[in-house]
């Protein structure tokens, strides 16, 4: 078992990480808002505890806490992404599809040119050292982190999607039109559900800057918001399973192929082309479909009785 942990550790952390990423894009999806602001918060969440742990502004505080010191990055990382989600979404969310999405791509462009350019981020070359919390001395061990990180997600996710909060967010995702004329408010519940993602993805990066022992502004980028999207749709949007199943895929694959060299990109690429063209509902989706009973036979219409003349 400690051969296996040692072994594949890491990837294991890694697939947890990309699922809880891929449920950070869930939730404004959930309100059929398409936003790609996810690295965004989630650089910001990293270069938010890698400067607490290892600026020695903040050594007092370190020695005073100790483990609690981590505890804190990620509750700080917490506030400070739900400040700016509220600053872009309010704004923001006032746009509507491809334009959303080009405007939470800008957004996270602009935080990765102010991290290449602060002295506190360390500019180009980044944050090093960051030390490791609990005493882990095995990367495999973040599992004890991001493991119940992403239980604990789930069962939100599930909760909101049974409470008044979720079924506002559906009726905005079916028709926003019809939502206002009932009553609903589409852009605080839209604004709501950007802000918990954009919670989820800071805490994320929060804990993820530990385990990469360094951050950098190549963690958030828009190559990252192609793929944490990619998570969404390979693994499917409408059930929230779907994005941990797509992230721990698209993790899993190309590493588990590492064998095969760069074919191994080539593979990845041809799993992103066949999902999307045959399982447009997403993995979960298609695997829901299979499980719901076939609808009822309609009888064959009966033929008419002759008349006689």
């Amino acid at each position: 078992m400690s051969d296996f942990i040692s072994t594949y550790g890491f990837l294991i952390v890694t697939m947890v990480q990309a699922g809880l990423l891929g449920l950070s894009l869930y939730f404004p999806l959930q309100a059929g808002q398409l936003s790609l602001a996810t690295p965004g918060f989630y650089a910001l969440g990293g270069y938010t505890a890698a400067i607490l742990l290892t600026n020695p502004s903040f050594a007092g505080l370190r020695d005073t806490l100790g483990n609690g010191m981590f505890v804190l990055t990620w509750l700080v990382a917490a506030a400070l992404s739900a400040l700016l989600g509220l600053a872009v979404g309010i704004p923001a969310l006032r746009l509507r599809g491809i334009y959303l999405a080009l405007a939470t791509i800008a957004f996270v462009e602009i935080l990765r040119v102010l991290a290449l350019n602060l002295t506190i981020t360390g500019g180009a070359i980044g944050i090093f050292n960051v030390p490791q919390p609990f005493g882990f001395e095995d990367r495999g061990q973040f599992i004890w982190l991001f493991g119940p990180m992403l239980l604990l997600t789930l069962l939100f996710a599930r909760q909101l999607e049974r409470s008044r909060v979720g079924r506002a967010l559906r009726a905005i995702r079916e028709d926003e039109l019809a939502a206002d004329a009932m009553g609903v408010n589409p852009t605080r519940y839209k604004v709501l559900a950007f802000v918990i993602g954009a919670v989820l993805a800071g805490i994320v990066g929060a804990m993820s800057a530990p385990l990469l022992s360094s951050w950098n502004a190549r963690q958030g980028t828009f190559d990252a918001s192609i793929a944490v999207l990619a998570f969404v749709l390979i693994g499917g949007s409408r059930n929230v399973w779907g994005p941990v199943v797509g992230g721990a895929l698209l993790t899993a694959v190309p590493e588990l192929l590492r064998f095969l060299a760069d074919w191994r990109l080539v593979i990845n690429g041809l799993v992103l082309v066949v999902a999307s063209l045959y399982l447009p509902q997403g993995i979960v989706g298609a695997l829901e479909r299979l499980r719901r009973p076939a609808p009822p036979q309609r009888p064959a219409d009966l033929p008419r009785p002759e008349v006689k003349a």
